[in-house]
C-alpha cells in the first residue's frame, strides 16, 4: 500500500488481489495506529447505497517497504472507528444538503 495514493491492493485469505480505493485514512493517538476506511474499486462509494467498506488498521510504508494492512483486535477499537465513521457520514450528509 502506498501512502498518498488514492489506491491500496488488498490480497484475501485465498490469495487474490483486489484494487480498492482509499475514502480516508486517520490516525488515532489513543491506540498509536493509522487507520484507513476503502472499498472495492468499480463499486461507487453512495451514502444511499449498500457499498461494503472495509477498515483496518496499517503502517504506512516507506522508500525501502510497502504498507501493511493489520487487523483491528480489540472492542474498544471497534467502538473508536464505529465513532469515526459516523461522524464521517454526518459530515457527508451536511455538505449534500
Amino acid at each position: 500500500m502506498e501512502h498518498g495514493d488514492r489506491h491500496i491492493t488488498v490480497v484475501d485469505e485465498n490469495g487474490n488481489e483486489q484494487l480498492c480505493e482509499i475514502l480516508f485514512t486517520f490516525e488515532s493517538e489513543d491506540f498509536g495506529k493509522s487507520y484507513v476506511f476503502y472499498y472495492p474499486v468499480g463499486a461507487e462509494f453512495e451514502e444511499e447505497e449498500e457499498t461494503e467498506v472495509h477498515v483496518s488498521a496499517f503502517i504506512p510504508g516507506d522508500e525501502e517497504r510497502e504498507g501493511e494492512l493489520l487487523p483491528i483486535e480489540s472492542e474498544e477499537e471497534w467502538d473508536m472507528i464505529e465513532e469515526v465513521w459516523n461522524t464521517f457520514c454526518a459530515e457527508q450528509e451536511e455538505e449534500a444538503e
